[in-house]
């Protein structure tokens, strides 16, 4: 039995990863974090593009409603170049929030970008001042809100907001749709935690101390070994949660928590990793690497954190 991802899925990583690479997400999530938000929608507009957005909308909006995996294939590489803006919630929450809701071909296309609140697990809306739609769900109903008090996230992107409910509710699957929130957090958290990895190797190779490359170091062997291994034994609980989604699986809940428990750690363990790895350089705002640390904190408790994770793994077992 062969569990790898196929060859069209990795066509489609390797897609956005050009796509991404050429793009100069760094100075997007900067100039987002600053207020500017036109360099940031210009990267959501290639995703559209490569169909990123419109994975999970159904076929009639002109989606692709493509299976769970595929939508963890894109996810892992958003969080691998730190994409900003709300990723879960308008890529993965809200076209299951939405289902036969016509907005969803905007979704679809790229046109309208959502974000979504689901106490408690998600009391605020992440970006909702960006967004488009802004969505409020729990207990099997959902409603359009609008934006209220803003509050500051330890990710200067991640700005959250208090939301208002305007709309009528309506019935919606909002257990799935948590589901899917999770994993998707999950995801971009393993994207982190490898991109974190790969720069601390690159940087190994080039720092010098003591007349060495630090990369020789069995010390720091060991360490970026130490990260590999936790992401590699993420991986592969994400994809499995992405199976059990698409199964229908009444051990989906289980399996979901798992993936983000594990993601989490693993993402956790490459950021402080890095940090040592890089040193000093590492906590400026002007390296790269300032972002992922950023995102990896913000992501951890997004969609629950992990002791709530555990709780609901321990309460599953």
């Amino acid at each position: 039995m062969n569990f790898e991802i196929d060859e069209q899925q990795r066509d489609f990583a390797s897609s956005i990863d050009a796509a991404l690479g050429a793009a100069d997400v760094p100075a997007a999530v900067r100039a987002w974090a600053a207020g500017d938000n036109a360099p940031g929608r210009k990267v959501w507009t290639q995703l559209a593009d490569l169909g990123v957005t419109a994975l999970l909308v159904s076929e009639k909006f002109d989606g692709i409603d493509a299976h769970p995996v595929d939508l963890i294939v894109a996810l892992e590489r958003l969080g691998y170049w730190a994409v900003p803006g709300p990723v879960t919630e308008s890529i993965a929450v809200a076209p299951v929030l939405l289902a036969d809701d016509e907005r969803s071909g905007q979704l679809a296309t790229g046109e309208l970008i959502a974000t979504v609140a689901m106490p408690p697990q998600v009391p605020r809306a992440v970006n909702a001042d960006v967004a488009g739609l802004v969505l409020v769900a729990a207990d099997g109903q959902v409603a359009d809100a609008t934006a209220g008090t803003a509050h500051d996230s330890v990710d200067p992107v991640r700005k959250l907001f208090d939301v208002d409910v305007t709309g009528a509710p309506r019935t919606a699957d909002t257990a799935r749709a948590y589901e899917f929130g999770v994993l998707a957090t999950a995801a971009q958290l393993v994207g982190a935690g490898q991109a974190m990895l790969d720069h601390s190797v690159e940087y190994a190779k080039q720092r010098t101390q003591f007349g060495r490359v630090i990369g020789s170091y069995q010390a720091i062997k060991h360490k970026l070994a130490d990260v590999h291994i936790a992401v590699e034994l993420a991986r592969p609980l994400v994809y499995g949660a992405a199976l059990s989604l698409a199964a229908g699986s009444a051990d989906t809940a289980r399996d979901v928590s798992a993936a983000k428990v594990a993601a989490a750690d693993a993402a956790l363990l490459a950021a402080r990793s890095s940090l040592q790895t890089h040193g000093a350089i590492g906590f400026t705002q002007e390296h790269d690497l300032s972002l992922l640390l950023l995102r990896v904190q913000a992501l951890r408790s997004a969609w629950g954190d992990p002791t709530l994770h555990r709780r609901r793994l321990l309460e599953a077992l």
